[in-house]
């Protein structure tokens, strides 16, 4: 049975505060205007599909100290994230800026060396080549044989990058 409250004491909805629905709504339009599937989104930032899922749908709120992962890899602010009146207009554009060394790489072959505690066992000494970058996400192409392979990788967890010639 419901019970009425008394119109002085219904909690209002403070302004600029967070409704989990229209975050789920932010993160699946973001996540699908760079062309970003769930399972991509949910690999960079090291949770399942069906979390990401559930994020979007509002039923589950993303951890705390999530949040400023989803912001950069969607190229928002966290305020813009957890808060219903900050529009996108209103966001600085992402921080990470990609070099023109390494934007000469897009569409080269290129071996990959990582940071030991970051190494990717899909690339050790792998040529790839690489597709383009997206923040402070690089996307590699690789042929492997089981198929070829695409991966979004962290700008960051590369160490050096070598260039492979043709005939390798």
């Amino acid at each position: 049975m419901f019970q009425a409250v008394p119109a002085g004491m219904m909690k209002t909805k403070k302004k600029g505060s967070l409704n989990m629905n229209e975050l789920g709504n932010k993160i699946a339009r973001k996540r699908k205007d760079i062309g970003m599937t769930q399972i991509e989104f949910a690999e960079q930032l090291a949770v399942t599909r069906q979390t990401v899922s559930r994020w979007e749908a509002g039923s589950v709120l993303p951890d705390i100290d999530k949040i400023p992962d989803i912001a950069e890899l969607l190229g928002v602010s966290c305020d813009y994230l957890m808060k219903d009146d900050v529009t996108e207009e209103g966001t600085a554009e992402p921080a990470y800026r990609i070099s023109s060394l390494l934007q000469e790489t897009v569409g080269k072959r290129v071996r990959l060396q990582f940071f030991d505690e970051e190494a990717d066992i899909d690339l050790y000494n792998t040529v790839c080549t690489v597709v383009g970058f997206e923040g402070s996400w690089m996307k590699v192409r690789a042929e492997k044989k089981k198929g070829t392979i695409e991966k979004l990788i962290p700008v960051s967890s590369v160490l050096s990058v070598e260039y492979v010639q043709e005939d390798e």
